[in-house]
């Protein structure tokens, strides 16, 4: 009786292929043209950061769910955005590598990853405690040492270790808590997806002052909520 075959591992060629056309057929035409970041997303192996049986879908334009149905998980929130939102924010949020920064939403570790290998510290927020497991564990074998994975509600900010060059909020709100406004620094800047299906913007805020901000939202997207921020009611009279 013959052994049963196993699976055929995927070739580095062939993921390298894939990489290859995620970038040049999702990622470059939503803009990101900075070279420095595309570079990093050959770098950084986002295949690295997807569970096991997601793998396949690795560079594939949506969201991969991380825990549990694929339902579930976007409801919760529990997945790694698009590629190419993940690059856009990264490249429009302009970071430095001397920024102190915040992300809101860990999932994986890959956007915490990202934002490690551009900055000088990264403190990624996490509900979910498999999520903190699962992340702490990805950007120990990606080598990133200067990212730190924290359970923590990610809603209510980080107060007591800011203020922070650069907030990122790895998912999408109905509208950004002041108080996550104000743990920025004069100069800082905060990343988001914000608004209702079925349109949502990206939301970038630069506080010029202490009581002054700028904000833009140069793009249109969809992107999964995040855990514990307020919702508007829809009901009006």
């Amino acid at each position: 009786m013959t052994a049963p075959e196993k699976a055929p591992m995927t070739a580095p060629a062939d993921l390298e292929r894939a990489r290859f056309h995620m970038i040049e057929q999702q990622i470059r035409p939503w803009d990101v043209l900075d070279l420095d970041i595309l570079a990093l997303l050959s770098q950084v192996k986002r295949e690295d950061f997807v569970p096991l049986a997601h793998k396949a879908l690795a560079f594939v334009d949506m969201e991969i769910p991380l825990l549990g149905s694929s339902e579930d998980a976007m409801r919760r929130g529990h997945c790694m955005l698009a590629p190419k939102v993940e690059a856009r924010m990264l490249q429009d949020v302009a970071l430095k590598p001397t920024d102190k920064v915040l992300e809101i939403g860990a999932g994986s570790g890959y956007m915490a990853a990202l934002l490690a290998r551009r900055a000088q510290r990264v403190i990624t927020l996490e509900l979910e405690p498999r999520l903190v497991e699962m992340a702490r564990a990805n950007l120990q074998q990606a080598g990133i040492g200067n990212a730190e994975v924290r359970e923590a509600d990610g809603a209510k900010g980080l107060a007591a270790e800011g203020p922070f060059d650069v907030i990122v909020l790895s998912g999408s709100v109905a509208e950004i808590p002041p108080a996550l406004l104000a743990q920025l620094k004069v100069g800082g800047r905060l990343a988001a997806v914000v608004g209702m299906e079925p349109v949502m913007r990206a939301t970038f805020v630069r506080r010029d002052s202490e009581t002054g901000y700028t904000t833009t939202q140069p793009w249109d997207t969809v992107a999964p909520r995040l855990a514990n921020f307020a919702e508007p009611s829809r009901f009006h009279f």
